[in-house]
Formats: structure tokens, C-alpha cells, sequence
């Protein structure tokens, strides 16, 4: 072997402070836009018509929040979770420019803490990641939190540094996209006469519908965001792994949940921010999602009449429907069905 290889970074390569450099920008297409479609059935009309993004003020058709948070994430793969056990969690998400097709983006990742785990064998690494266009502006700033094997069991630990991370975005940090006007928002066509003055804190939602994840799909969607994961794309390797067969990209959960809130959530057009985020249990090609969330808060946009955010969590589920809201058992342990927990600031229309 000649060395030119990139086997990806293992636990002992990490460094406080590290700063890493992400290759590949990507181009977002129109076409993209319509994969992503295809492959989430999303149904937020601010993403699905230019005719209805313009009548808000965009200047086109906006990328969904969460194709831009897939494509950042993809560049990261390759340096920072290329030998990952699993992806643990997200925290401290700022959504900023809007992203549209012909945008070029871009990422880079700061190492913001280090753990080895008590086997040995393996340990965390948190990564603030940022990913901004063409014109360095930002799109996307969130820490993820990963389990990576180590190569050499032997090679002492870093000393444990956790990061202080807050337990949700300050709704005052909110970003709201320059020219947005809500004041002809159609919610007839948006699919729900519910704005953000009829939701409640406390609020439950049953989103009722279930997405069956397919094989090639969640394999599509990881070869569309370039996330090279071997827990995702080797079956080959992965056979001999402590489940037999690949996981499916967390992302791809999120996506597919998120896909599944409009039906209960249709007017919560835009996310603005990621407070946290668990993958709770693995997910496998043939499993069945099913959805629910709850409102954990409700916040006024400062000079905003036209628009508020909620606070929402949303929890996906493999198998199981979610008319009794599962999540915990007495011990606060997640259940064997619930494969995320999800909290995220959405926009929302408010009543003129």
C-alpha cells in the first residue's frame, strides 16, 4: 500500500481545538431539490411552490432546512465519522441564509470535546460544525456528537473534555430570512387553517401517517449527500458487525419524521434552529416510521406581527404508531421503537 488512501480519522487522531477543513463543496441543483422530494414526500408549500416561497418574499424556491443540514453534514463524513460506531446526537443548530439552487456550500468542523469510552475501545468526539456558500456566508452552525472506534486500543486517552452546550437555542438568536413577509400567506394552500396562535404548550400531536424506509432509499439518500459512512454504505463489512446488516443515516429519520409533522404542522414552514437531538435506537430498511411531537414552547419574533416560532419535539418511532405517544419507560429509558427525539425552533405563521 502506498499510503494515499484516506482511512478516516480514529478516536486517538482528534485534538482540542483541532480544526478541520472539509473537501468537495457541493452545488445544489433544482435537481436535488426534486430527489429530496421523492425521497421525503414533504409537503411544505414554502418548499414545493416558487409561486408561493416569492408570495412570502423569498427571491425563489428555498432548498428544504434539512437538505442544506444533510448536505454540510455529508462533507464531514469523511473526517470526522468515517469509522463511527454510531452518530449520538446535535445540539446548538442555527439555521442562517436561505440556501437555493446554484448555491455552492461548503464546511468546516472545530473539535469542541473529547471522551474515551470505558471499554477502551471506543470514544466521543464533538465537533462544532459550520457550512456556509459561495459567498462565505453562513447557512448551517451546529455541534454533533459521534462514538469513534479507536485504531490502537493501547494508545493512552486525551484527558475527558465536555462541552458546556446550552439545552436549547435562545429564541432571541433566531434567525429570520431577510425580505420574509408573511402578511399574504395563503394558508389554504399551505394545507392547514392552524397558525401559531392555535398551538398550546404542552400540545401533543399524533401525526398519524407511517414511511416505510426501502433499501435504495436511504441508500440513495446517502450517496446523494456524499456521506460515505461505512455503517451505512458496506454491507460487506457490515455483516460481521454487531448487527449483520448497515443502520440507516440518522438523517434520513429526521427527514422522513419531518416529512410526516406536516400532517398536523403544515404552516411550521421553516426550521430556524436545532436545540438537541438523540438518536435514540437503530433503524433498518424495512422498518415503518411513525411520528408525533410535542409544542415545548412558544416564542414572539421581536418587531414580528406576521410570524412566531414554535418550539417543537418531534419523536419518530420504527413499528409502532403514536396514539399513546411513546417515548420513555419508568426509568426514563427510551423505548425499543422510539429511534429519535428531536427538538428544533420552527416558523410559523401567526393571526393578523
Amino acid at each position: 500500500m502506498t499510503g494515499k488512501t484516506n482511512t478516516g480519522n480514529f478516536f486517538e487522531d482528534f485534538r482540542l481545538g483541532q480544526v478541520l477543513g472539509h473537501a468537495t463543496p457541493r452545488t445544489v441543483s433544482e435537481g436535488d431539490i426534486t430527489l429530496y422530494g421523492a425521497l421525503y414526500g414533504g409537503r411544505f408549500a414554502a418548499t414545493s411552490s416558487v409561486e408561493f416561497a416569492r408570495g412570502i418574499g423569498y427571491r425563489a424556491l428555498p432548498v428544504d432546512d434539512f437538505l442544506a443540514f444533510h448536505i454540510v453534514f455529508g462533507k464531514t463524513v469523511p473526517d470526522i465519522s468515517l469509522n463511527a460506531v454510531a452518530n449520538l446526537g446535535y445540539a446548538s443548530g442555527i439555521f442562517g441564509v436561505p440556501v437555493f439552487a446554484g448555491d455552492t456550500l461548503s464546511a468546516m468542523s472545530e473539535v469542541i470535546g473529547l471522551k474515551e469510552n470505558s471499554n477502551g475501545k471506543t470514544g466521543v468526539v464533538y465537533v462544532r460544525t459550520t457550512g456556509v456558500n459561495q459567498r462565505r456566508e453562513t447557512v448551517l452552525d451546529y455541534v454533533r456528537w459521534v462514538m469513534v472506534r479507536k485504531r490502537d486500543e493501547s494508545v493512552p486517552a486525551p484527558d475527558a473534555r465536555l462541552p458546556d452546550l446550552p439545552n436549547a437555542v435562545d429564541a432571541a438568536a433566531l434567525k429570520v430570512p431577510d425580505g420574509l413577509d408573511l402578511g399574504a400567506y395563503d394558508a389554504g394552500l399551505a394545507g392547514s387553517q392552524y397558525l401559531w396562535d392555535d398551538y398550546a404548550i404542552g400540545e401533543k400531536i399524533d401525526h398519524v401517517d407511517g414511511s416505510t424506509v426501502e433499501e435504495a432509499e436511504h441508500m440513495l439518500a446517502t450517496r446523494l449527500y456524499q456521506n460515505t459512512a461505512k455503517v451505512h454504505f458496506n454491507q460487506f463489512e457490515q455483516k460481521a458487525g454487531r448487527f449483520g446488516r448497515r443502520l440507516v443515516y440518522g438523517g434520513h429519520v429526521i427527514s422522513t419524521a419531518r416529512a410526516l409533522s406536516f400532517n398536523g404542522l403544515a404552516n411550521a414552514f421553516k426550521v430556524v434552529a436545532i436545540n438537541a437531538g438523540q438518536h435514540a435506537n437503530p433503524i433498518f430498511a424495512g422498518d415503518t416510521i411513525h411520528a408525533w411531537s410535542e409544542v415545548l414552547a412558544m416564542a414572539e419574533i421581536d418587531g414580528r406581527r406576521d410570524l412566531g416560532a414554535l418550539r417543537l419535539r418531534t419523536v419518530a418511532t420504527k413499528d409502532r404508531a403514536c396514539a399513546d405517544f411513546p417515548l420513555k419507560d419508568q426509568a426514563g429509558k427510551y423505548l425499543p421503537d422510539v429511534v429519535l427525539d428531536f427538538d428544533y425552533w420552527a416558523l410559523m405563521p401567526r393571526r393578523h
